[in-house]
Parts: C-alpha cells; sequence; structure tokens
C-alpha cells in the first residue's frame, strides 16, 4: 500500500500561540500513524515562493492521511494554526 505524505509550508505569525497547535494536534498525529521526516530547519530555495517553515509528515496510507486532517482531533488544532500562521498544505500518495 503506498504511502501518504503531508506537505506544509507555513510562516508562523505568533510563535508562543503555535506551541498550543503543536501540543492540540499530537493527539491526532498520534492516533492515524505520523511519522515527521521534516519539520522546519535549514532549506534552501530553488524556484519560486518560499514559506519560512517546511514540514513533511508521513502517514502509512493516503486514507490515514486524510482522515488525519479530517479527524476532529486534528480540526481543533487547525483551528488554533489558522489564527496564527499562514500555510498551504498537501496531502500526495507515496511510493
Amino acid at each position: 500500500m503506498a504511502k501518504g505524505y503531508w506537505i506544509a509550508r507555513v510562516d508562523v505569525r505568533d510563535p508562543e500561540r503555535y506551541k498550543d497547535y503543536v501540543a492540540a494536534a499530537k493527539p491526532a498525529f498520534e492516533k492515524y500513524g505520523a511519522n515527521f521526516l521534516a519539520r522546519g530547519g535549514q532549506f534552501e530555495r530553488l524556484e519560486g515562493g518560499v514559506r519560512a517553515r517546511n514540514v513533511v509528515i508521513e502517514f502509512p496510507s493516503l486514507q490515514a492521511a486524510v482522515d488525519c486532517y479530517n479527524s476532529p482531533e486534528y480540526q481543533i488544532a487547525a483551528a488554533i494554526r489558522q489564527e496564527v500562521a499562514d500555510a498551504e498544505m498537501v496531502v500526495v500518495e507515496g511510493i
């Protein structure tokens, strides 16, 4: 079965409140088997626009990745994130 990946590009406007998002999202990530492959860190712009924070999260399947995002647990966290950060997020199927 192909894995699923969240790819998120984020600009955090309020770092202190973003910690609340991280804490609120943890139960959803644990429930759906999230494995963080990249969580911030140094990056090099090659083309196009950039955001300050880049995140790649691996899930056991594409469906698990979508279900995690749509879960009640994550939607509580998403509401916090949307108040304190600007982001683009996609879910992609991997190999």
